[in-house]
Formats: C-alpha cells, structure tokens, sequence
C-alpha cells in the first residue's frame, strides 16, 4: 500500500459546510443553567430538537463527587454563537409556554359548571 493513499475510503472534507469541528474554530456560549446535568439534558434536548447543535456539561468536581445541588452540581447548556440568539428565542418561547400552561391548569372545570 502506499504512503499517499493509505485509507480505502476518501474521508468526508469539512472545511467548508461550517459544521462545528471543522477547519473553523467554534466559539460555543452558555444559554442556560440549570440545577445539574439532566435538566440541562432536558433543556439541550429540546434546542436539539430545533436542529441547534448544542453541548451539556456539569462542573468537572461536581460530576466527580456526585454531587446535583449547589454550584458544584449546576448544569450548563452551550451553543455555538451563530446560534445563541435562536436558543434564547426558543428558550423564552418555552418559558412563556409553562406560565400558560399553569395559568391553564389552575383553572377548574367545576368553577366553570358552577356558573353554567
């Protein structure tokens, strides 16, 4: 086999699609914080599902010592910074979502059939 050419397959090029990893340095920002890695998971999921690439990590002595509540156990979601103002937007979106949601639910049908 030759020294040129040693890999069977051509190996996809990213230097131009802007896919973070590529040639391009990625400068990723945090978006939200929460309190530990799932709900941080909960919240990059839901930015995922809008097609953002997204990042979650919890601090590394936190992490290590098993520790969810306090400083140590804070859960941070990051997005590339093209992106930053798209995840807020949804972000808010979602948080304006849940006040309706339990203004909705605080509602009760009874009250309702009681002025019928």
């Amino acid at each position: 086999m030759s020294d040129s050419d040693s890999s069977a397959l051509p190996l996809p090029s990213h230097e131009n699609t802007g896919i973070p990893g590529g040639s391009r340095e990625v400068r990723w920002e945090v978006v939200a914080q929460a309190p530990g890695i799932t709900p941080a998971t909960i919240i990059a999921g839901r930015l995922q599902a809008e097609g953002l690439p997204v990042r979650v990590w919890q601090e590394a002595a936190g992490q290590a010592l098993g520790l969810t509540v306090g400083l140590l156990g804070t859960g941070y979601v990051a997005v590339p910074e093209e992106y930053v103002d798209q995840a807020l937007e949804i972000l808010e979106y979602e948080e304006n979502s849940e006040e309706w949601e339990d203004a909705f639910d605080d509602f009760n049908e009874a009250d309702f059939e009681d002025e019928i």
